[in-house]
């Protein structure tokens, strides 16, 4: 079927995570450094990872608040969705993620050895895959339509 690739986009970085090939696991690659400000968006790296995975979709997490209303976040996440339409020509979909950075946060205060700058590394990375196994674990409409 080919891969997922899970994507948590910030204004700084992307976290990036793929399935498997079968659509069951996520796992963490690496976070990418992007500038919104100065419309640098890091589609060079995505393309190689895209590329080296064998990915054929994209599942993005939508920050929305707590209430359910959209904030600037949301926004961004979607208009980094059109830009990787643009130049991917693959599938898109969102994900309501909005526990998933603080659920990736208590996972790494758990592990009492991930000091405060080693969690900044690796959480949104984490996010990306917790965001990626969300929607594997809900057989997103993705995988339907990729299988």
């Amino acid at each position: 079927m080919g891969r997922l690739m899970g994507l948590d986009v910030g204004s700084r970085t992307v976290g990036v995570a793929v399935s498997d090939m079968l659509g069951w696991t996520a796992q963490g690659v690496e976070i990418v450094q992007i500038n919104e400000d100065e419309q640098e968006f890091g589609l060079d790296r995505i393309a190689e990872l895209v590329k080296e995975n064998e990915v054929v979709g994209f599942v993005l997490g939508l920050p929305k608040n707590m209430n359910n209303t959209s904030g600037p976040r949301v926004e961004a996440a979607k208009a980094y969705g059109e830009l990787l339409k643009e130049k991917f020509n693959l599938p898109i979909d969102f994900i309501d993620e909005r526990l998933t950075t603080v659920e990736a946060e208590r996972m790494l205060v758990e592990q009492a050895d991930a000091s405060r700058k080693k969690r900044k590394k690796v959480i949104d990375k984490l996010a990306a895959s917790l965001i990626l196994q969300n929607y594997l674990d809900a057989r997103g409409k993705l995988l339907k339509e990729l299988n």
